[in-house]
C-alpha cells in the first residue's frame, strides 16, 4: 500500500467561526465551504485539514467526538523560520480569537532554549492544539 495523501478530519461546533479563525491565520481554503465542512490547505505540501460540524464527524466516526476540555486528540506542528515568526504567531492567534497555551517568551523559556528549540502552543476556538516550532540550531 502506498497512500498518496493523508489529511486530518476534526470536529467543530461552528464551521463559520472556524473558517474565520483559520482564514485570519492565513490558511488557504480547499474547495467550497458548506455549513457542515470547511477544508484548508496547509504548508508547502498542501496538508489538508477538514473541519466538520461535530454531528457530521460523529456519524462518520461511528462513535463519540473527543471532549477537548478533558484532553487532546492530536497536536499539529507548524514550522517557523525564526523566533520572530513564532512571536508573530502569538499576536495573530490572539487577534483571530485563539488561546495561547504556551508562550515561549515566558513559559519555561530556558529549558526549551537549552534543548535547541523555540515553540509556541495555541488552541483554536474549539480547543484543537497546534505547535509553532523553530529549531534554534539552524
Amino acid at each position: 500500500m502506498k497512500p498518496k495523501k493523508i489529511w486530518a478530519n476534526l470536529g467543530v461546533n461552528n464551521v463559520k467561526k472556524t473558517q474565520e479563525f483559520y482564514e485570519n491565520l492565513g490558511f488557504r481554503i480547499n474547495g467550497k465551504p458548506t455549513s457542515e465542512l470547511i477544508s484548508f490547505l496547509v504548508g508547502d505540501g498542501d496538508f489538508i485539514i477538514h473541519f466538520f460540524k461535530n454531528e457530521e464527524l460523529k456519524s462518520s466516526l461511528e462513535g463519540e467526538i473527543s471532549d477537548l476540555n478533558k484532553g487532546n486528540e492530536i497536536m499539529f506542528t507548524l514550522s517557523a523560520e525564526s523566533k520572530t515568526e513564532v512571536n508573530e504567531w502569538i499576536n495573530e492567534v490572539e487577534n483571530a480569537g485563539g488561546k495561547i497555551v504556551f508562550d515561549p517568551r515566558k513559559d519555561k523559556k530556558e529549558m526549551y532554549e537549552e534543548n535547541g528549540f523555540y515553540v509556541l502552543v495555541f488552541s483554536d476556538p474549539d480547543g484543537h492544539k497546534f505547535n509553532v516550532f523553530y529549531n534554534t540550531n539552524n
